[in-house]
């Protein structure tokens, strides 16, 4: 049995969740071009938003977390892209750090907000703003709760390459970052947030 026979237009709302999340997304980056003083449609090319990686991730927690023995819902990480949107059911989980150099890091629950959508701000697009936007290290606790989200993340077209906006550099100021082909940066955070299990088959 496919899940479209258990949930009639199970398809066609999830298809519309995503087309219209995207149209929010693209909004979102009008304010971020203007706030950053370039043209409103800076972003609106095809290796940014016209043809971009956008993935819908559907999550279920469950169980109780205990930092103290490294058990999460969802570890530590920052977002890779340029920017997520997450929608909640109220059960409160997500926590964010906002000194992640600070020796112990302090960690505070993000409320939510009936009706709205979270935004964060990725990898990306601290890359683009030289830092000006900072992408935010987050995780998740479980408290024995269920707890469902939808994730919506976005992320400029494999062959994008990332550089600091002109906007956002001088000599005073130069980029802190180099220049990297958003496939490339994607596979490096891949390479280093995922196990190799191949060297647990080399030991079998």
């Amino acid at each position: 049995m496919f899940l479209v026979d258990v949930l009639p237009g199970w398809r066609e709302t999830t298809e519309k969740y995503h087309q219209e999340t995207l149209r929010v997304c693209k909004a979102i980056a009008r304010i971020l071009a203007v706030a950053l003083d370039l043209d409103a449609d800076y972003f609106d090319t095809p290796e940014m938003l016209v043809k971009p990686i956008a993935t819908l991730r559907l999550l279920h927690y469950e169980g109780k977390s205990d930092p103290s023995k490294g058990i999460y819902s969802c570890g530590a990480h920052t977002d890779y892209g340029m920017m997520t949107l997450l929608a909640t059911d109220g059960v409160m989980g997500l926590q964010i750090c906002r000194d992640e150099s600070m020796k112990p890091q302090k960690w505070e629950y993000v409320p939510s907000i009936k009706g709205a959508l979270m935004v964060n701000l990725g990898d990306m697009m601290e890359r683009w703003s030289n830092g000006y936007f900072k992408s935010m290290l987050h995780r998740v606790l479980g408290n024995g709760q269920e707890r469902f989200s939808i994730a919506f993340f976005v992320e400029p077209n494999h062959d994008c390459l990332v550089e600091c906006l002109p906007t956002c550099k001088s000599e005073s100021n130069p980029s802190k970052y180099p220049v990297i082909k958003c496939s490339t940066y994607l596979g490096q955070r891949y390479n280093k947030t995922h196990a190799d299990l191949s060297i647990y088959e080399k030991q079998t």
